[in-house]
């Protein structure tokens, strides 16, 4: 969704690979080692990956919430310096985002029938 795709291009090689495995993952129906429950989402719906690299941090956050897509929903450093937790416009984002998908997979499933 949005410019996830061009921003984890954008990321270190080694975690658009570390990344990339995981998705793989996800699409194969199989839960990452590093896959966690994003809170705040009211499910596991919404997940994210964590990784650091060269103590940087790093996340993409995504969701299953669909029978037939996985939507890749924002990958992004994290800048905050205040623990794990997601800096709020990242969240809003992410919230943003999932509204989108809700809205592109129902068209998708609308064409499909």
């Amino acid at each position: 969704m949005g410019s996830s795709r061009k921003d984890i291009r954008e990321l270190p090689d080694k975690i658009q690979d570390e990344f990339g495995y995981a998705l793989w993952e996800v699409q194969n129906g199989e839960y990452p080692r590093k896959a966690k429950v994003l809170h705040g989402f009211g499910s596991a719906g919404v997940l994210e990956i964590r990784e650091t690299f060269h103590g940087s941090a790093y996340r993409a956050v995504y969701t299953i919430r669909f029978a037939k897509a996985v939507y890749v929903l924002h990958v992004f450093q994290k800048k905050s310096k205040t623990g794990s937790e997601i800096p709020h416009e990242d969240m809003d984002l992410i919230e943003r985002r999932l509204r989108d998908a809700e809205v592109d997979y129902a068209q998708w499933q609308a064409t499909e029938n």
